[in-house]
């Protein structure tokens, strides 16, 4: 296949005319340079920086313990390697929810020190003073509904969110403020496909869904996950499209049984 060696760059209104022409939005998430840089390569739509850096990478429970600086480490790994996607950047838990201002600084400090093109921030009307200063400062702002990782000892478990009228009600409410507030897209999780498809329909911003359903207007995932790189963790919404962890312990396995063995390096193998 023939490679346009003129890359355009993806913006968030390019995601907006993808709504509106019907055209899918593909996201994963991406924490380090190569990552990013194979992700890009493959023309992904957009990048998220995810706090589940948290887990993935540091191996951490939940994902509260990940600060401002390592976000945006991560970030700045990742905008290296993306010359073509959008690139989020999640805000971690603790450094938006109660101050605005410190939400507003918060962002300022992705944007400038990671080179990224927007944040993402979980919760609706809660946050809705924090979400106003950062979008009036131009900052793109992305909105994350349902279930919110940071918010996890509040829900006290990962189950489905919005299942009961007066939840489900309130996730469209709040998609319609983030909407007002100027998000230019809402990530939805872990959700009823039949919601998230009447939220779609009930917004011009793009939604993206995990875990919700086709009727969103495009999809993300954990990118270890759909590369198998965790065969202990199999929610439903995970499609695996390899299986990496299998074959990168057969081929580390072999590698140590040939050192071993003296096989490794050969005679074609050393200088």
């Amino acid at each position: 296949m023939s490679v346009n060696k003129e890359i355009k760059r993806i913006t968030t209104e390019t995601l907006r005319k993808m709504k509106v022409d019907g055209e899918k939005i593909s996201m994963l998430t991406a924490y380090d340079y190569t990552m990013s840089l194979l992700a890009d390569k493959a023309n992904l739509d957009a990048i998220l920086v995810g706090d589940s850096a948290a887990n993935v990478m540091a191996g951490h429970e939940t994902t509260l313990p990940i600060t401002l600086d390592q976000m945006i480490y991560h970030a700045q790994c990742v905008v290296r390697g993306a010359k073509r996607s959008l690139v989020v950047v999640d805000l971690p838990f603790g450094t938006y929810q109660s101050d605005p201002q410190k939400a507003l600084e918060s962002a300022v400090r992705i944007m400038k020190e990671s080179g990224a093109h927007a944040i993402k921030l979980e919760g609706g009307k809660e946050i809705e003073e924090s979400i106003r200063r950062i979008v009036n400062a131009g900052i793109p702002v992305m909105g994350h509904l349902g279930l919110t990782p940071q918010s996890i000892y509040q829900f006290g478990s990962y189950k489905v969110r919005a299942k009961e009228d007066a939840e489900a009600n309130k996730l469209l409410e709040d998609a319609k403020l983030l909407e007002e507030l100027g998000c230019f897209s809402v990530v939805m999780e872990k959700i009823p496909a039949e919601l998230a498809k009447k939220v779609t329909e009930a917004v011009s911003i793009p939604t993206i869904g995990i875990g919700a359903g086709n009727g969103c207007d495009g999809q993300v995932l954990v990118i270890h996950d759909m590369l198998g790189l965790n065969n202990e963790f199999k929610p439903k919404f995970v499609r695996k499209y390899l299986n990496l962890e299998d074959q990168m312990v057969q081929a580390i396995e072999q590698y140590v049984e040939d050192v071993k063995s003296s096989d490794f390096p050969n005679i074609n193998e050393q200088y």
